[in-house]
């Protein structure tokens, strides 16, 4: 009798729950610790987030399966239903997970098992706020909850105005068994927009054809009225400074020239095993016209859905829902959006911007500046007719501790030139003399003129500088001169540089720069614009390429920066989570 109590007790014990009288005890793991695995090492601290400590999840908007097209029909359509449309389109817009590439997109977390829980146990995720992100599986079994499970968390959006939404979410774990319920949480953050600078290399550079067709305007289109032509010859020498991908439009004629305007690269990152995971974020530029209807954001935008959303490749957005007054948009572009490399106390670098009289929309700017981790330094650009921030300085390599200086448009310099070359009987040479410009002035002309506008735009690159000086650091003898002349747009009043701005150029690598032909006063055979600008950069280390671009883009207003983009190779910086560990110096 004793042996067959003690058998079915064995029975019993076997088939029937143990029930321990103690409630579920949930416990949920995000990489807090940042080192790309999850542990118990990650426990500590995880219910909030700091610079130091705290799990990261990127925005998922690029398109790892290609899922998303864009008709062509919809690059010419008036109005802004269609970006709307086009910027809805992403891996995060779905309900799945778009295969393996996607998968790596998404930031891991872990339910411990809790073998103790019965066959009857729930469980849900809930994430505050619910619209930011959301977690695959999205439904949890008492099998899950009983063995343990992997989950992955999916950012649906970035930080757009901090005030309304810091990139920060609560994930929580509630689990009920026997009528007792319990919790844990974890907190985490969306991945700012980081932009690159341009000391890092270029990987992939951006820039445009000329397209044959006519638009809605029924002639020439507007950005070739602009860049009256000899796209040859400016492809030319730029594909002998670097490899180029050259960017086509439409037939209709939407696509403009300027590569650089149209949108402001940057990158998400979160930690994994091995490093950094990357994500780049295409930030189109915050234009919106009345053409050809009210309230179009600029179609060239529209192409980056086409041409380079993909595989880890997204492209954001912040538009608004009407025109910028007068010539207050022409400062929504890219190239009104610079950066600064890393230095001491910014270890990310900062952003750069144009604002003024004029000011780039409220909106596009917030977002753009509002990620938290390259505080922004703003100059007034308002007294240039373009008014962007890349007219007037760039960043160079240097010979100094942080690793880079500016270079700065001089026309003081141009105006000391010209003076030069004719007090050593240059007096007749022509500047522009070897282009299709139909204004050839002579040394004499120039000088005689008394150079209206230069003086001007001098002392507001002065004022310019005094901001930047104090805002980085540098020396004034640090700076890299280089001469442009500038003079006053009819009917406007405002400056723009009459001789090809030779700052406003391309990067390709810290040691390489492609810099507009200047065209300038010859004297024995040499341009001394092109002596002086060469002398300058070689020393702080860094080569010239010249390319022509006075018909494609100088006479439109813009020079190579403006008429090319960049991707650049971003690894091998400090994560922008580990800013206390940056050594505040840029590649060499």
């Amino acid at each position: 009798m004793r042996l067959l109590t003690a058998g079915l007790a064995t029975l019993l014990t076997a088939v029937t729950p143990v029930v321990t009288g103690v409630g579920p005890t949930p416990r949920l793991t995000a990489d807090v610790n940042r080192d790309g695995v999850l542990t118990h090492a990650d426990d500590a601290g995880k219910t909030t987030w700091t610079d130091n400590r705290g799990a990261i999840f990127l925005p998922n908007l690029d398109d790892d399966e290609h899922r998303c097209t864009v008709d062509p029909a919809d690059l010419n359509a008036p109005g802004r239903a269609v970006d709307d449309e086009l910027a809805a389109c992403n891996d995060a817009a779905d309900d799945r997970i778009d295969g393996p590439r996607d998968a790596a997109d998404l930031a891991p977390l872990s339910i411990d098992a809790e073998r103790n829980l019965s066959g009857e146990a729930t469980g849900t995720i809930t994430i505050a706020p619910a619209d930011k992100a959301r977690v695959f599986p999205s439904t949890l079994t008492a099998k899950d909850l009983r063995h343990g499970v992997r989950l992955l968390l999916e950012g649906r959006d970035i930080v757009r105005d901090p005030k309304k939404w810091d990139g920060q979410i609560t994930v929580t774990l509630s689990v009920t068994d026997h009528g007792r319920t319990a919790t844990d949480a974890v907190r985490m953050r969306v991945a700012p927009l980081m932009l690159q600078n341009d000391l890092q290399p270029a990987q992939t550079v951006l820039a445009g054809r000329p397209n044959t067709g006519q638009g809605w305007w029924g002639g020439t289109p507007p950005y070739q009225q602009g860049a009256p032509g000899e796209w040859r010859s400016f492809a030319a020498a730029l594909r002998k400074a670097t490899k180029v991908r050259f960017v086509r439009g439409t037939p209709e004629g939407w696509k403009d020239m300027w590569l650089q305007d149209s949108f402001e690269p940057a990158t998400v990152s979160m930690p994994a095993v091995g490093g950094p995971h990357t994500m780049r974020i295409l930030i189109r530029s915050g234009n919106v016209w009345d053409l050809p209807a009210a309230n179009t954001p600029r179609p060239s935008g529209r192409l980056l859905y086409r041409d380079l959303r993909g595989p880890d490749v997204g492209i954001v957005q912040e538009l608004a829902d009407k025109a910028s007054p007068g010539l207050d948009d022409l400062l929504n572009m890219g190239g009104n959006v610079e950066s600064l490399p890393p230095y001491a106390g910014y270890p990310h670098g900062r952003i750069v911007y144009g604002s003024g009289e004029r000011h780039p929309d409220a909106g596009f700017i917030t977002m753009v500046t509002g990620q938290g981790y390259q505080p922004p330094v703003v100059v007034d650009t308002s007294w240039l007719m373009i008014g962007h921030a890349d007219e007037t300085t760039h960043v160079v390599r240097a010979n100094n501790a942080r690793g880079w200086t500016l270079a700065v448009a001089d026309p003081r310099l141009a105006a000391r030139l010209l003076r030069d070359v004719q007090r050593r009987g240059g007096e007749n040479t022509r500047l522009f003399a070897d282009t299709n410009s139909k204004y050839k002035p002579t040394v004499d002309e120039l000088l005689s003129s008394g150079l209206p506008g230069n003086e001007d735009a001098a002392r507001h690159i002065d004022d310019q500088l005094k901001i930047l000086l104090k805002a980085t650091g540098l020396a004034e003898r640090e700076l890299v001169r280089l001469p442009v002349i500038f003079d006053r747009v009819p009917g406007y009043g405002l400056l723009k540089a009459m001789s090809p701005g030779l700052t406003n150029g391309l990067s390709v690598t810290a040691r390489s720069f492609a810099a507009p032909d200047p065209h300038g006063p010859r004297l024995h055979g040499r341009d001394v614009f092109k002596q002086a600008t060469e002398r300058a950069l070689q020393q702080n280390g860094v080569r010239v390429h010249w390319v022509e671009d006075f018909f494609w883009a100088h006479l439109g207003g813009g020079e190579v920066h403006c008429a090319t983009n960049a991707l650049r190779d971003t690894g091998g910086t400090t994560p922008w989570w580990a800013g206390n560990a940056g050594t505040g110096r840029s590649p060499r």
